[in-house]
C-alpha cells in the first residue's frame, strides 16, 4: 500500500497517519508467561496442559513456598504474587520482552501466543489489564475509575500483559506484605490518571484478551466450530484468549475447562482422557497397587447378597485388596456374615464394624479413610455404598488406570436421567443441571468430566488422603449432608472430582419403600428395582422365547418355557414355608369367594403374603407376551382370582383328582426339582392321555383352563413338591 493510500484511509477513519503506521507483529519468542503456584493442584496441571497445547513458554514462581496470600473466600490478599513477580522481573533485561502474568489454578488458555500478541498490539498500550464488571475490593473507588463508552470499566488483577520495562516500573512501588491486596495495589495505580498515562495502561474492556467469569457468567458460552472449542462473549461478540474463573466462579471454569482447549470436541471426542495413565496390564498379581475398599451399609437396601457377589467378581487380585465393611443395619448382618464366611480368607485383610458397635455413618467413613491413611501399603481407597450395582467387573482397574487423585464411574437409574453426579450447583449449593448433563448421561458426549458433586462410589488416591484430605471433619457440616459436605471440602481444596462415562459401569438401586418384614424382601422389588429384580429372578433363557423357537409343546396346546431362576424358586418356597399358614386341603375355604373350593389343595395364596400386586406385574410383564405369541389374537390383561403355591407330600396331599381350572388359561411353575427334591409327581391331561412327569425347576406350563384340558396332579411318592399356580382371566 502506497504512503498516500495509507494517509487517505486513515484520514477517512478520522485517525492520524501515525496511528495507522504498519508494524510487524511481536514475535512469539518475545512472550514469556509468568504465574505463581506454590502447590501442584489439579487446577495448576490443567493450566499447564492448556499452555503446552498452544506452545506457551511458562515460568512458574513460588514453587516450594508456603502460600500466605489468602484465597478468594477470605479478605483481600494476593500480595505474595506481586512480590514474586517483582523479583522475577528484576532478572529480565530485554526491552522488547512481553510478559503475560496470570493466575494458574483457575485459568485456561483458549488460543495461542500469536493471537494473544496480535490483540495486545491492537490495544495500542504498553500494559493491558483484564477488566471486570464488578469492583473489588473497595467499592468506594468506583467513581474514580475512568468511564468507558462500551465495555467493562473495573480492573482485574488476575491477568495482565505488558512490556517488561513498563511492568518493572509499575511494580517498583510495591512494598506491601504477602497478605496485602494485589487487586487494590494495581487498582490505585490505574485510577491515578498520571500513573496510568506514564505507564501507558489500559483495560481489556471488551474481553478480547481476558475473560473474567465473576459477574459475567451469562455472557459466556462455549463455541464449537471446525474441530475447535472456545469461549465466546455474547455481549461483545469476542473470543477471549484467556479464561479466568476468578472469585466464586470455580465451578464455571471447571465446566469450561472440560472442553477448552479442545479437550473435548464433537469431531475428536475426549483428547486427554488417556493422558498419563497408570497401566495395570503386564503386572504380576503381587505388583498391583494395594486398595482398601470401603463398603457402607447405612440403611435397609435390596439385593445386598447380589452386591457381595459382584464385589467378589471384581477382576482384581484379592490378595491386594483390604475390605472395610460398615454395617449399620441388623437386617443385613446375615448377608455380611454369609459373605465373610465364604470369602474372608481370600482377601489380604478385612475389618468389620457391625450394628451393635453403634458407630454413626460419619465416624465410620472417617475410620475407613484412616484405615488407608495409616497403612503404608495402601495406594487407593475405593468407596462403595451398598446400593451400587457394579455390572462392569473391570471397574476398579479402569479407575486406577485413569490415574487421577479422585475419580468416579458414572452410574444411572434405569429409565431416568438420574446419575451419581451433578453437572452444576444452585446458588445455595444444591443440585442444578448443567448444559451438557443430558448429553453426558445419554452417552452423546463421552469422556472424563470435572464435576462439582459425586456420590455412592469413588476412587481416591491415598496420597490425597494423607495430604490435602487429612482433616477429620471431611464429612461434617452444620448445613450440608455428609456427602455434600465431603464434596464441598474437595472443591475448596482444589481437588477435581472426575466422573468417567467412557465405559458402562452399572447403576444405583432405589431404596425407597424397601420393607424388611419378609424373609426374602428382594422378591417384592419388582416395582422399585425392576431391572435388578429381572436379573435376579427371571430365567436367563427367558429372552430367547420371543426371539427363537424356545417354547416346547409336550402335550397339545400345553406350552412349556423357562420363567424363573432357581434362586427365585427357592425364595418363593422358603417365603411360603416361613409364612407357614398352609391351608388344610378341605373344601371349606374362607379365603375365596363363596367359601367353598371344589378341588382343594394344600396351599398359600399370594395375597396372604402380600404378593398379589407383584405377582400380577410378573404375569403382565413376562407371561402375557408369551400368551399373545402362543395364542394369536388373544390379548390378556393377566387378571387372576387365584394365585397360590401348592405343596404336595406323600403323607399330606400327594396328588390332585381330575378337574378343570376356573380360568381362560393356567400357569403352573415348578418350584423345585424332580429326582432331587421329590420323586413322582407331574401332570396328566386326560383328553390327550399325555403326561408331563419331569417338570423342570423354574419352567412354566401354560395351558387352557376350561373345556379342553381336563387334568390331574400325579402322586408324589417321596419328598416335597412345590408349584406356583395362577388361574388367569377367570
Amino acid at each position: 500500500m502506497s504512503g498516500f493510500l495509507v494517509f487517505l484511509v486513515c484520514f477517512l477513519a478520522f485517525l492520524s497517519p501515525l496511528d495507522c503506521k504498519e508494524k510487524g507483529l511481536v514475535p512469539d519468542g518475545d512472550l514469556l508467561v509468568l504465574t505463581v503456584a506454590t502447590q501442584e493442584t489439579d487446577g495448576f496441571r490443567r493450566f499447564l496442559r492448556s499452555a503446552k497445547h498452544f506452545n506457551y513458554t511458562v515460568k512458574v514462581l513460588g514453587r516450594g513456598e508456603t502460600w500466605e496470600g489468602g484465597d478468594y473466600m477470605s479478605p483481600p490478599g494476593g500480595g505474595q504474587k506481586v512480590r514474586l513477580l517483582k523479583s522475577a522481573l528484576e532478572e529480565i533485561q530485554e526491552e522488547n520482552r512481553v510478559i503475560l502474568f496470570v493466575d494458574s489454578y483457575d485459568v485456561v488458555f483458549s488460543s495461542g501466543p500469536k493471537e494473544l500478541l496480535k490483540k495486545f498490539q491492537q490495544a495500542k498500550h504498553r500494559v493491558v489489564f483484564s477488566a471486570e464488571t464488578l469492583i473489588w475490593p473497595d467499592r468506594h473507588l468506583e467513581d474514580k475509575h475512568p468511564h468507558v463508552r462500551e465495555g467493562k470499566r473495573f480492573l482485574g488483577s488476575g491477568g495482565f500483559i505488558g512490556y517488561a520495562p513498563n511492568l518493572k516500573k509499575m511494580l517498583s512501588e510495591w512494598s506491601g506484605a504477602d497478605s496485602d491486596s494485589d487487586q487494590l495495589f494495581f487498582t490505585k495505580i490505574y485510577i491515578n490518571a498520571e500513573k496510568r498515562k506514564s505507564l501507558n495502561i489500559t483495560l481489556d474492556n471488551k474481553c478480547r484478551l481476558f475473560q473474567n467469569l465473576h459477574g459475567a457468567l451469562d455472557e459466556v458460552v462455549l463455541k464449537f466450530e471446525d474441530g475447535r472449542v472456545r469461549a465466546r462473549n455474547l455481549i461483545y461478540d469476542t473470543l477471549p484468549v484467556i479464561i479466568h474463573g476468578n472469585g466464586p466462579t470455580k465451578l464455571q471454569i471447571n465446566y469450561l475447562g472440560n472442553y477448552i482447549p479442545n479437550l473435548w470436541t464433537f469431531e475428536t471426542g475426549c483428547t486427554f482422557c488417556k493422558e498419563d495413565p497408570r497401566p495395570l496390564s503386564g503386572l504380576q498379581k503381587t505388583e498391583f497397587p494395594v486398595v482398601v475398599i470401603g463398603i457402607f451399609i447405612q440403611q435397609p437396601t435390596p439385593f445386598v447378597s447380589a452386591f457381595f457377589e459382584r464385589l467378589f467378581n471384581l477382576k482384581y487380585p484379592k490378595n491386594r485388596l483390604k475390605l472395610f465393611i460398615y454395617n449399620k443395619e441388623y437386617h443385613h448382618d446375615r448377608h455380611v456374615r454369609s459373605f465373610l464366611e465364604s470369602h474372608e480368607s481370600e482377601y489380604q485383610a478385612v475389618k468389620l464394624i457391625s450394628p451393635e458397635e453403634e458407630i454413626d455413618p460419619v465416624a465410620a467413613r472417617n475410620i475407613a479413610f484412616d484405615t488407608c491413611r495409616d497403612d503404608i501399603d495402601c495406594e487407593f481407597f475405593f468407596s462403595i455404598d451398598v446400593d451400587v450395582v457394579i455390572k462392569n467387573e473391570d471397574t476398579l482397574g479402569i479407575l486406577i488406570e485413569l490415574n487421577k487423585p479422585f475419580v468416579a464411574p458414572m452410574l444411572t437409574k434405569p429409565g431416568r436421567l438420574w446419575t451419581n453426579f451433578w453437572g452444576a450447583l444452585s446458588a445455595d449449593g444444591f443440585y442444578a443441571r448443567s448444559e451438557d448433563y443430558v448429553d453426558i448421561v445419554q452417552g452423546q458426549r463421552v469422556g472424563l468430566w470435572n464435576v462439582p458433586y459425586v456420590s455412592h462410589i469413588f476412587l481416591v488416591k491415598a496420597d490425597a488422603l494423607r495430604t490435602d484430605l487429612k482433616e477429620p471433619d471431611l464429612f461434617e457440616s452444620a448445613t450440608l449432608d455428609p456427602d455434600m459436605a465431603f464434596c464441598s471440602k474437595l472443591r475448596n481444596k482444589g481437588i477435581f472430582m472426575f466422573v468417567t462415562n467412557m465405559d458402562t459401569f452399572g447403576r444405583v438401586l432405589s431404596t425407597d419403600n424397601y420393607q424388611t418384614n419378609h424373609l426374602h424382601n428382594d422378591l417384592w422389588q419388582i416395582f422399585e428395582n425392576p431391572v435388578e429384580w429381572e436379573e435376579r429372578y427371571i430365567h436367563p433363557n427367558y429372552s430367547k422365547i420371543m426371539k427363537e423357537d424356545f417354547v416346547e409343546m409336550p402335550c397339545p396346546d400345553v406350552y412349556w418355557f423357562p420363567i424363573l431362576t432357581e434362586l427365585a424358586c427357592d425364595h418363593f418356597v422358603e417365603e411360603m414355608e416361613n409364612f407357614g399358614q398352609w391351608s388344610g386341603g378341605g373344601n371349606a375355604d374362607t379365603r375365596i369367594q363363596g367359601g367353598y373350593e371344589n378341588v382343594p389343595t394344600i396351599d398359600i395364596h399370594m395375597n396372604q403374603v402380600g404378593y398379589e400386586k407383584e405377582w400380577h406385574k410378573l404375569l403382565l410383564d413376562y407371561i402375557a407376551p408369551i400368551t399373545e405369541k402362543m395364542f394369536p389374537g388373544y390379548y390378556t390383561r393377566a387378571q387372576f382370582d387365584l394365585a397360590f403355591v401348592v405343596r404336595y407330600k406323600p403323607d399330606e396331599q400327594p396328588s390332585l383328582r381330575p378337574h378343570h381350572d376356573a380360568s381362560t388359561f393356567t400357569i403352573n411353575i415348578a418350584l423345585n426339582r424332580v429326582g432331587t427334591d421329590f420323586q413322582g409327581g407331574g401332570c396328566r391331561f386326560l383328553r390327550y392321555n399325555c403326561s408331563i412327569t419331569s417338570p423342570r425347576k423354574g419352567w412354566a406350563f401354560m395351558h387352557p383352563g376350561r373345556l379342553t384340558h381336563y387334568h390331574e396332579g400325579l402322586p408324589v411318592t417321596e419328598g416335597v413338591r412345590y408349584i406356583a399356580v395362577s388361574f388367569v382371566d377367570p
